[in-house]
């Protein structure tokens, strides 16, 4: 089909949801499962109205202007200020869970897939550790659910993507490295990961730190219409990644810092920065779930297995629950000790959503989907779609029973 016909479907989806979003969501159906479920119908799995390819360009450019905004957004309304005052809940969760999900999913991937490289298995751990809070946005979203719960988990969800990356990509460089070395070629991969990292997070905070001051500063003195006060941020967002790739840093690791440093330096462009992120960007974001299930889902759906299967469910459960609750043993709340519910709560909301969906899409994009990582990325697949069912049904309803079992924290 036509590009253009897939943005008018796209627009007539947002539209029609858009009317009905408030209904949907009494009913414990999330805008993720509408719009990955609708992908799927018209894809060559559903009706088959449309076939499109995981690299067709406007795709790519789509997905990477959503990781560019969600990882912006993302370090931007992370208050680094607040974190100093509740930080202990959200460092465990960083420094020790995180770790730990990765080496246990690695361990267990290599177990349940021995044929693969092991590269590889790391590889798919990386891709399943960042978590997305929008998900379960009901538990963070409802004000009975204890305020340093939902913080914990809305800071665990908007640093991880941004710590994953530069692994993510450090591992493909290491791939890429070893196809290119098989072929008689030359790939020095590790300067190559230590300039996208370092120019990336400088040219990112310069560009954080300086758009942000300059909005400051003509804000103050009047100068700035109040329409361009949602713009302008965006627009540091984008200046960030292209900069940063035009002296060979990593885009999408300067659109993180540019974030972290925007919305960390002035209260008022975290403000508008927020206002986009609730509107514009989760256009953004529900968009890139339509072309999950319409692009991705069709091409990788014959490399699912039983093992694949399996692999998914313990991403989700056991790989992602024991380690948070190893790393949150002892930890305490004003009121006390967490209690073992909620460990498990904090636990079990960990779903895998717009951050796996773009790292792998980016993924295969760089790669092809040709190179040996099918295994990958169906079992990403596979965890994504199991996520956003599992999580978008069980939110609110957990959250209902927590905070009725605890109204004191």
């Amino acid at each position: 089909m036509h590009e253009h016909m897939i943005i008018l479907i796209i627009a007539v989806l947002v539209l029609l949801y858009g009317y009905i979003s408030q209904g949907l969501s009494r009913l414990n159906i999330s805008g993720p499962m509408v719009f990955v479920s609708l992908g799927l119908l018209i894809s060559p799995l559903g009706l088959d109205i449309s076939e499109v390819d995981i690299d067709a360009e406007f795709v790519t450019i789509i997905v990477e202007i959503a990781l560019v905004l969600v990882l912006f957004s993302d370090a931007a309304l992370l208050s680094l200020k607040s974190l100093r005052h509740s930080w202990q809940l959200p460092t465990r969760l960083l420094l020790i869970g995180l770790p730990l999900t990765i080496i246990a999913g690695t361990f267990i991937a290599q177990m349940i897939f021995p044929n693969e490289p092991a590269i590889y298995m790391l590889l798919l751990a990386l891709l399943l550790t960042p978590t997305d809070a929008a998900l379960g946005k009901a538990v963070v979203s409802d004000i009975k659910v204890p305020k340093d719960i939902r913080s914990t988990i809305n800071i665990e969800s908007g640093l991880n993507d941004g710590i994953v990356f530069p692994l993510v990509i450090t591992v493909v460089a290491m791939i890429s490295s070893g196809l290119t070395q098989a072929s008689g070629g030359d790939s020095p991969w590790l300067s190559s990961v230590f300039t996208q990292v370092s120019v990336g997070a400088l040219v990112g905070a310069s560009i954080g730190y300086l758009g942000s001051k300059m909005s400051q500063f003509t804000v103050n003195r009047n100068l700035m219409v109040a329409s361009y006060k949602n713009l302008v941020p965006i627009a540091l967002a984008l200046l960030a990644f292209y900069l940063a790739e035009t002296f060979q840093g990593n885009g999408f690791i300067a659109a993180f810092f540019a974030g972290l440093l925007a919305g960390n330096t002035c209260e008022q462009t975290r403000e508008h920065i927020e206002n986009f992120a609730e509107s514009e960007g989760e256009l953004l974001v529900l968009i890139s779930f339509f072309l999950f299930g319409l692009a991705f889902v069709p091409n990788i759906i014959e490399y699912v297995t039983v093992e694949v299967c399996l692999y998914a469910f313990l991403s989700l459960t056991v790989l992602r629950m024991i380690p948070v609750i190893i790393c949150l043993i002892g930890a305490k709340l004003i009121t006390g000790k967490l209690d073992f519910s909620t460990m498990t709560f904090i636990a079990w909301f960990g779903p895998r959503g717009i951050a796996s969906i773009l790292y792998v899409l980016i993924v295969a994009h760089e790669m092809g989907a040709d190179k040996g990582l099918e295994t990958v990325y169906a079992t990403v697949m596979v965890t994504v779609l199991m996520s956003i069912f599992a999580h978008g049904i069980s939110a609110q309803p957990l959250a209902n029973w927590y905070s009725k079992h605890h109204k004191d924290n």
